[in-house]
């Protein structure tokens, strides 16, 4: 295991119920080094907020833009860094994996859905077991699942069922994205001491601490800091119109 795929791993875990891993989505590496030079110890790339800093919507970057992306924000930092590709470009998961370790990337995200239906979960957990093999210990996986975005029946039901799945295929963190705050306690609690629960952190949402303890242990806000930067520029942007 390389050192930055270490400590990765190692920031996941033993965190106490208040504080839970942190990680902001740098789109570049001018915002990889702010964050990093605020001190976080580790970063997540967002494949929507990297698709719009190269001009494209969210879902249609070219596999090989999305990894040259990536390799550019690993370069930038010291810290480590995990890469969010979608559900996988449909690249078989020895590709996959190679080309993520070429970025220089310790860890990767991947989801269940191709943007509009849910893949079959026993199918999905076997391709990410798949992508476990091919990783070993050089990646940390975080296994996104749609079913709060896709308006799948019962969805907090729906998220452990497919987060448990995917958890015995091998992955490290699970991410119900969209899943409201008070749905965390009954996925912690089914989720047990398995894997990191993943948050996705949006406006409006508590404090980071009070996530932590609802039961989440990690905090990422796919292109949310870069949407937030991009009201800061276009208020520049209007000022310097009106100078």
């Amino acid at each position: 295991m390389s050192e930055p795929a270490r400590t990765l791993h190692a920031l996941h875990r033993s965190r106490a119920a208040g504080d839970p891993l942190v990680l902001p989505g740098p789109w570049d590496a001018a915002s990889a080094r702010a964050f990093e030079d605020a001190g976080f110890p580790a970063l997540a790339t967002p494949s929507a907020g990297i698709a719009a800093s190269l001009g494209y919507e969210d879902g249609a970057t070219p596999a090989g833009e999305m990894f040259a992306q990536v390799a550019r924000i690993v370069r930038a930092v010291s810290v480590p860094v995990t890469a969010d590709l979608e559900a996988g470009y449909g690249l078989a998961p020895k590709e996959l994996v190679e080309r993520v370790l070429e970025t220089g990337a310790v860890g990767v995200n991947l989801e269940d859905s191709d943007g509009r239906t849910m893949n079959d979960p026993h199918a999905h957990a076997e391709w990410l077991a798949a992508v476990r093999a091919e990783a070993g210990d050089a990646l940390f996986v975080n296994a996104r699942t749609d079913v709060y975005l896709r308006g799948v029946p019962e969805p907090a039901a729906a998220a452990l069922e497919r987060s448990l799945l995917y958890a015995a295929a091998g992955a490290d963190g699970v991410y119900p994205i969209g899943a409201p705050p008070e749905d965390l306690p009954g996925l912690r609690a089914g989720l047990g001491d398995g894997p990191a629960l993943n948050f996705y952190a949006r406006p409006g949402a508590p404090p980071f601490g009070e996530l932590g303890r609802l039961g989440a242990s990690r905090i990422t806000f796919g292109h949310g800091l870069l949407l937030r930067t991009l009201g800061h520029v276009r208020a520049l942007a209007e000022e310097l119109r009106g100078a």
